[in-house]
């Protein structure tokens, strides 16, 4: 994600959390008979110690949801697939605002309750640890987004002509239940149902769409795992354009109110070409899409990598075609959606390469080298500001993406351009699909290299003083 300016965070939510006692909104049984427990309500991320929750892993969500711009009324029918990872007794999903009228698991109406922002779930009978099962959630009303002082607002957010779910590090509980947090990846198909004349834009491949009595339905499928915080739905009035690229679809949007052939249009239309580039400095292309979405609601002053279909806020094309963030966001393609952070204290490794692959494209585009822009951003950077673990607060500072590409190019600098971009490559391929953490890159790159790289880091992402130049 990048903001116009200055890297700080454009949407997100807080999930505020009310842990049940044993028994509480549970239909009165007893949730430890048999060794059954009520699962985790969250993860325990040090910054977000309540986003997510325990007890289960997501392997797949299936959202069908209707919307109608009039009212700002959606209509949610949303069904999970997850695996137990322990007696499970009770288990909590995200979701915020909205109101449920029925939960079955596995067929069987579910208890259910709210806490907050949390849907808590008590199914009929205890769910064995391992067991597969199945959660249906229909549920309906005003999607809302969600401010917190410190990191601002996201979420399901109401446009002129339709609404955009967006946010990072939450957005989706706006709009669907959900488990929270990039250590729970999972595939997603999404149905939307929108007034004819309107487009319904999300990730992954297009399945097509289909008009009855006023109303069509738009179809897209992820199929490669997907933090939550990356699933975006986009309706409204847009130029689609679906084509191909090396031989997978390519499905760009274009908001109706900007201008065709416009700056919007000329950069995302480069989306295949700059991808291509990627490629060859960060191995092949993780998804089965390519494409993106310029957006003309203000409101929106940030560009986030929502997963193979980028969403670009307007200001980034106000001055002209914007290379360099289209870079920024489909470099995320690999670092941070199919690579994921465990924690969000290394959002570094989201934003720091991601950053770099600016300065990369730039070099290849033939603006200045990498070389000139770390020079450039070295001279300029606040030491005393970390890149790694940077507090709550500081996770869209400009020390983690700034100072975390000076890293990336001072462990390129020390190891040499060979055995950099094997690094890269082979973390990409290695990690693919999955979670990593700053220690695994260390580690990875140690491997790599045959190098003691720790010091490095450290120097590079926490350090207090400037470390000497490569």
């Amino acid at each position: 994600m990048i903001r116009v300016g200055r890297p700080v965070l454009a949407g997100v939510l807080v999930v505020l959390l009310v842990v049940l006692s044993p028994g509480g909104c549970t239909g009165g049984r007893d949730e430890q008979a048999g060794g059954f427990r009520p699962g985790a309500p969250g993860v325990g991320d040090p910054y977000f110690p309540t986003y997510g929750n325990g007890g289960y892993d997501v392997a797949s969500y299936r959202l069908q949801v209707r919307y109608d711009p009039a009212t700002d009324e959606l209509t949610g029918d949303a069904t999970i697939e997850a695996t137990a990872t322990q007696d499970l007794s009770r288990f909590n999903l995200d979701l915020a605002g909205l109101t449920v009228s029925s939960v079955q698991v596995d067929g069987v109406d579910a208890t259910h309750a709210r806490s907050e922002d949390e849907l808590v779930v008590t199914p009929a009978t205890g769910l064995g640890k391992g067991r597969r099962f199945g959660v249906r959630v229909r549920y309906s009303g005003k999607p809302a987004p969600v401010t917190t002082p410190d990191l601002g607002s996201g979420g399901m957010l109401h446009t002129s002509d339709g609404a955009v779910a967006l946010g990072q590090p939450e957005s989706a509980s706006t709009w669907f239940p959900v488990n929270d947090h990039p250590l729970d990846k999972a595939t997603y198909q999404i149905e939307a149902t929108v007034p004819e004349g309107l487009a319904a834009l999300s990730n992954g491949t297009p399945g097509g769409s289909s008009t009855d009595a006023g109303w069509t339905t738009w179809r897209w499928a992820e199929r490669a795992p997907m933090a939550s915080y990356l699933v975006t739905l986009v309706i409204g009035k847009y130029r689609v354009s679906t084509g191909t690229h090396a031989g997978k679809p390519l499905v760009t949007a274009i908001a109706a109110s900007l201008p065709a052939g416009g700056p919007a249009e000329r950069s995302l239309a480069r989306t295949g070409e700059i991808a291509d580039f990627l490629a060859t400095r960060f191995g092949p292309y993780p998804f089965e899409a390519y494409g993106g979405i310029a957006l003309a609601d203000s409101r929106i002053g940030y560009a986030l990598e929502t997963q193979s279909r980028p969403v670009y806020g307007p200001a980034f094309f106000t001055e002209g075609p914007n290379l360099e963030v289209v870079a920024h966001e489909l470099a995320h393609q690999w670092f941070g959606d199919s690579v994921s952070i465990r924690r969000w204290s290394d959002l570094w490794l989201n934003e720091g390469f991601a950053s770099y692959a600016e300065w990369l494209w730039s070099e290849h585009d033939g603006g200045p080298s990498a070389q000139t822009m770390f020079e450039r951003e070295y001279a300029i950077t606040d030491w005393a500001e970390p890149a790694l673990d940077p507090g709550r607060s500081g996770i869209f500072s400009r020390a983690v993406y700034k100072r975390g590409a000076l890293a990336v190019h001072a462990l390129r600098r020390t190891v040499g351009d060979e055995t950099f971009f094997r690094i890269l490559t082979t973390w990409t391929a290695e990690k693919r699909d999955g979670n990593a953490s700053t220690a695994d890159l260390v580690a990875h790159a140690e491997r790599v290299s045959g190098k003691p790289l720790r010091p490095l880091f450290d120097a590079w992402l926490s350090g207090t003083t400037a470390p000497p130049m490569p």
